[in-house]
């Protein structure tokens, strides 16, 4: 049985590292049967297909949040409340904005992760006026804003396209879009974990238009809650096929962040209570089977705010090159009850331990 097995691994193992793309059958396979060892091996070879060397990548960026304020309302965030919560209900104003950035630049960062939330009164232009204001009072300031499902919405707002939304987005000052909102691309665990957010085809439509538009993107997912193996492939391959169709000059998807569920203290723990909190093993195995599967994303990024910074530090055995961000700010996974930081000094000590050399990148994966 278990030479039937190998010789199977071995068919796959070449197609693997001669960079053909397995099916999803074919991932499913060696995802179940190979060990985790061997399964990390493997994706070590393709990362240093791709990344020839020791270096690991890292950024220096802050999260801010510009709302709590959102309808989306998500049963996995704690971070959204209500508009009529006066208590809670806050929109960043420009003189925090002026502080937090000031602080970013000293530290040596120029990435701005800017989150929104689907609030309600702010529309369009007030998103073109805030990124207009940032560009001009910090020039060299990098705008990593919103998501798939705040263009949608804001689409749905203005009566304006997708398309139309995003070109007077990029005018002006975005840089890049995160890939925020994909959590599962399954519209059947959508509808349980996410209902008022966008659709599979929606996410899928406005990330397509970015790609077209030449407007960088990142790619996420969020795992570890309701959803099974294959509802992962289905996301994996969902990615990659979107990858596959960019455009001559695109960078489409710069990178792959998976992320594991955040229980405590949100409402989908509380309706489903079964939920187990993710090993480190099956992060590994998911971290290595998306290096294996995504053959065409250049980029692997470990979560060491979610996964935790010992299982972090093993994905970089396991296929991953970068290990994301130092994160001077982080509110909405801290909201979960899960509160983890990192300096400049802990994120290269840490990469160092775990036999590899840090590298600081700019927010195209360019080293700085």
């Amino acid at each position: 049985m278990y030479f039937c097995i190998a010789m199977k691994y071995q068919k796959i193992e070449q197609k693997v590292l001669s960079g053909v793309a397995l099916s999803a059958g074919e991932a499913l396979r060696i995802y179940r049967s190979l060990p985790t060892p061997d399964l990390m091996l493997l994706a070590q070879q393709v990362r240093q297909r791709l990344h020839p060397g020791n270096t690991v990548s890292w950024i220096i960026d802050r999260n801010i949040n510009i709302t709590n304020v959102c309808v989306s309302a998500c049963s996995f965030c704690s971070f959204h409340c209500h508009i009529h919560d006066q208590e809670k209900a806050f929109i960043t104003d420009t003189e925090t904005y002026k502080k937090k950035i000031e602080e970013l630049f000293k530290t040596g960062g120029r990435q701005l992760l800017l989150q929104g939330g689907m609030h309600p009164d702010l529309q369009l232009n007030y998103y073109e006026q805030l990124f207009t204001e940032l560009k001009t009072l910090f020039p060299s300031l990098k705008l990593h804003a919103l998501g798939p499902a705040e263009i949608i919405y804001l689409s749905k707002t203005s009566g304006l396209s997708t398309k139309k939304v995003l070109v007077r987005l990029m005018h002006a000052g975005l840089d890049s879009l995160p890939g925020a909102g994909a959590e599962i691309l399954v519209d059947g665990i959508r509808q349980k974990v996410a209902p008022n957010k966008c659709s599979v085809r929606q996410w899928i439509h406005v990330m397509r238009q970015a790609h077209k538009l030449k407007l960088p993107t990142t790619a996420t997912m969020m795992f570890g809650h309701i959803e099974n193996l294959q509802d992962r492939m289905t996301h994996l391959s969902k990615i990659r096929q979107l990858q596959s169709e960019k455009p001559s000059g695109s960078l489409g998807f710069t990178a792959f962040i998976p992320w594991t569920f955040q229980a405590p203290h949100t409402a989908l723990i509380k309706a489903f209570p079964k939920i187990e909190k993710t090993s480190t093993d099956s992060y590994l195995r998911t971290i290595a089977i998306s290096r294996i599967f995504l053959n065409n994303i250049k980029n692997i990024q470990a979560s060491w705010l979610t996964a935790g910074k010992e299982a972090a530090t093993m994905a970089l055995s396991a296929g991953a090159n970068d290990l994301g961000s130092i994160m001077i700010e982080e509110n909405v996974v801290a909201a979960s009850g899960v509160k983890r930081t990192m300096s400049v000094r802990q994120m290269q000590k840490l990469i160092k331990e775990a036999g590899f050399i840090p590298q600081q990148r700019d927010q195209l994966y360019n080293p700085v």
